[in-house]
């Protein structure tokens, strides 16, 4: 059986952010993911991972801006979401991954997602490419330094209209230009079957590559729970699980979903009929 981490900044939005924690813990997960760590002190942040007995796995660096009054801005105002394929904001681009490094190593998170951003009305994916591919060789190097991945996620764009990456393949040929062991793909199945699908088949390929440090799901196309929608996760939690036997592969699943009765009192938990299958059939 897979291992799932709860995504906080979707899941549980009835209560207050800090509070999602304890309900994840309470349901059973032992991780937990979310956008941004920012709006808090690391400290808060990990004495609430430490009460309640989890690992933080994931979270992004900043969608713009360099500390919390501007991180918010960029991403809830100016709707920036990501600058690492912008030119001219380079500088913007470090100083958050360097701020990002700092809460990772503060939350004991072993990777950091780099927002690829959107390709500039005025310019095409060929114009900001070689931007891109230089900002991560940097932050690759740099999070290097402190024993950490950054990872890179295609996005569908009728969700984020001209976001630099969208497909698999290209993510992974992007790897290949930077020649970094701790860059790699956040492959997120929700996405992936809106651009391309074939999902299957694509695990099969890129998972044995060591290329592929954390999956994401949620069903399609609404974006609900896992067992709502097209896609079939029974089927390919038991690809993931072949194919993680066969290459080694130990890392998790990240519920990146918004449950469908989540506004509700205990909405969340009571969607979780699809992990507690999981458990069942293990």
């Amino acid at each position: 059986m897979p291992q799932f981490a709860a995504n906080l900044s979707m899941m549980y939005p009835e209560l207050p952010f800090l509070d999602r924690f304890e309900a994840a813990a309470k349901d059973g997960f032992k991780a937990v993911e979310y956008l941004f760590p920012y709006a808090f002190e690391a400290n808060e942040l990990a004495a609430h991972l430490n009460a309640n007995g989890l690992q933080q796995v994931l979270f992004n660096a900043p969608p713009g801006g360099t500390e919390r009054a501007s991180i918010a801005k960029a991403w809830d105002v100016d709707g920036n979401r990501g600058t690492a394929c912008i030119p001219g904001r380079e500088a913007e681009f470090k100083a958050g991954v360097e701020l990002a490094i700092r809460y990772a190593e503060a939350l004991k998170c072993p990777r950091i997602h780099l927002m690829a951003g959107l390709i500039p009305e005025n310019l095409t994916r060929e114009d900001v490419q070689a931007t891109y591919i230089s900002n991560l060789y940097w932050a690759a190097s740099t999070a290097a330094k402190a024993g950490l991945d950054v990872l890179m996620e295609p996005i569908n764009t009728r969700d984020i209209p001209r976001f630099f990456l969208n497909r698999q393949n290209h993510a992974h040929e992007i790897i290949g230009m930077v020649g970094a062991s701790n860059l790699k793909v956040q492959m997120d199945l929700y996405h992936c079957q809106i651009v391309e699908g074939d999902v299957a088949m694509k695990i099969r390929k890129y998972l044995p590559t060591g290329q592929v440090a954390h999956f994401q799901i949620a069903g399609v196309p609404e974006r609900h729970e896992p067992d709502i929608g097209e896609l079939n996760y029974n089927y390919l939690f038991k690809v993931i699980d072949e194919v993680s036997e066969q290459s080694g592969w130990k890392g998790w699943i990240g519920c990146e979903y918004r449950p469908k009765s989540g506004g509700q009192p205990g909405g969340t938990s009571s969607g979780l009929g699809w992990l507690k299958s999981q458990a069942t059939t293990a």
